[in-house]
């Protein structure tokens, strides 16, 4: 007995060491994941955003209009389109973990074919924009430029879908080095077209939505030619077959609940900058959340990178029919998105004196920016909480449930609480701020409790039944 307790001993420092071993070395893995993904995510947003920047020399016109227009399109169009291109994230992670590369491509042409059908309606809807932005009470000479932008937007839709698919096609393999370089380019280019466009040949809102647009073919295009000539996409290559059609099924199946789930808490943030023009002084009220909105949205950038890097960790585990492996992956991002926003807060409110500098020299603004600095620092942690296990729900493939958990925390608590907490009691923009912070807490915990209770065994048995339509056991 003495002789088997230190074998005994020896047995489980030698597991803890492996499992130290394997922790570090899935660290090191999600950072090679995640940290070019912050790059690559920051100039895919850029790309609609820095034509804002020229057109405010153009005068307040063209950039309000430009502004509402590219919210409206954003709210109708692309939230939609990159929620249902999520669905990837699920179907090509799981086929690459389980070793069945084909597939990715299959699913990709799916989602290119799926997501081409989605922008014919969103383009006639688009059309419209001008009607409606004068139905909802909007200036006419504003509802006539956005309109205007709107439509110049239109050609942005489809190249758009191609450039999402092919982004979770390569992200699902860990190929991100790829999508930096090629997202860096684009952005690089757009800026001296965007310039020649507007102040060279004159052509004001539709020359900065055609510089937009010409920067999303030129990402497709370098993307398609890696793709299509180099050696690490060689065996998840293959050509267009009636496998597509076969697949769309399955697609849908994933694309609708993961379009639900980015829409609902999208369009949430949208709506309450909307309503904060119709407080008192609105102009202080809307600019305050406006730059409330901004914040957690440039730093969102960051927690959506490692939930970007979960989704491909986890999804990449449970089709290799690798629970444990999933766990770690979970249990690496959680820790280092952690340290990243909570850092962030504490930056933030440590410059809360100076940060409405950044966006105004209105004393009264950066007075109220300090004022709800708290709440701001917060919601930050919150939407960095959410986003990594949003990335875990897109690699473990229950985007349904995410859905729920969206529309039950904003709309059937976060936003009824703004508006008793902005209206009623009269905290105005704090007040509408506050509600969405507490649907985030909603979320958040919500979604804390779904991933802590997972059944990872069971969640790697329906990805291989998945991939391989057969019964696999645990």
């Amino acid at each position: 007995m003495e002789e088997e307790e230190p074998l005994l001993e020896d047995n489980m420092e030698e597991e803890a060491a492996l499992n130290r071993k394997a922790f570090v070395g899935e660290v090191k893995e999600v950072n090679r994941i995640a940290l070019p993904m912050i790059v690559v995510t920051v100039s895919q947003y850029l790309l609609r955003t820095s034509p804002m920047l020229m057109l405010g020399h153009l005068g307040e016109l063209p950039l309000s209009s430009a502004s509402i227009a590219t919210s409206l399109c954003n709210v109708t169009g692309y939230s939609v389109l990159f929620g249902m291109s999520s669905a990837l994230e699920t179907l090509c992670g799981q086929a690459y973990g389980a070793g069945h590369y084909k597939k990715l491509s299959t699913f990709t042409y799916v989602a290119i074919l799926c997501l081409f059908l989605v922008c014919i309606p969103v383009s006639i809807l688009w059309l419209f924009t001008e009607r409606l932005l004068k139905l909802i009470g909007q200036d006419p000479s504003i509802a006539a430029q956005a309109g205007n932008y709107a439509i110049w937007l239109i050609p942005t839709l489809f190249p758009y879908a191609i450039l999402q698919s092919l982004v979770r096609y390569l992200q699902t393999q860990s190929l991100i080095l790829p999508m930096l370089w090629t997202a860096v380019a684009a952005l690089c280019l757009q800026l001296p077209i965007c310039w020649a466009f507007i102040f060279k040949l004159n052509l004001g809102n539709a020359g900065a939505a055609l510089s937009i647009g010409v920067s999303y073919w030129v990402n497709v295009i370098l993307i398609l030619v890696y793709v299509k000539y180099s050696s690490t996409c060689k065996k998840s290559r293959a050509t267009l077959s009636w496998d597509v059609f076969a697949s769309m099924g399955e697609f849908f199946r994933f694309a609708l609940p993961s379009a639900v789930m980015v829409c609902l808490e999208w369009w949430a943030f949208e709506l309450i900058v909307l309503l904060s023009g119709i407080l008192p002084n609105p102009k202080l009220e809307t600019s305050l959340l406006s730059i409330c909105l901004t914040t957690t949205s440039v730093h969102y950038h960051i927690p959506y990178s490692f939930g970007a890097a979960a989704s491909v960790r986890v999804s990449n585990a449970l089709g290799g029919g690798k629970p444990q492996a999933a766990r770690v992956a979970l249990f690496a991002v959680l820790l280092l998105s952690a340290t990243e926003f909570l850092l962030a807060s504490i930056a933030i409110f440590c410059c809360r004196y100076v940060w409405g500098y950044m966006f105004t020299y209105e004393q009264e603004v950066i007075t109220y920016v300090k004022e709800i600095t708290p709440l701001l620092c917060l919601s930050i942690i919150l939407d960095g909480t959410q986003a990594v296990l949003s990335g875990v729900a897109r690699g473990s493939g229950w985007q349904h449930i995410g859905a729920y958990v969206n529309l039950g925390s904003y709309y059937l608590f976060g936003i009824p609480l703004a508006l008793l907490f902005g209206f009623v009691l009269h905290l105005k923009g704090e007040g509408l701020w506050g509600g969405l912070v507490a649907g985030g807490f909603l979320q958040s915990t919500v979604f804390s409790l779904i991933t802590g209770f997972t059944d990872w065994e069971k969640q790697a048995v329906e990805a291989r039944q998945r991939i391989f339509d057969e019964k696999v056991q645990p």
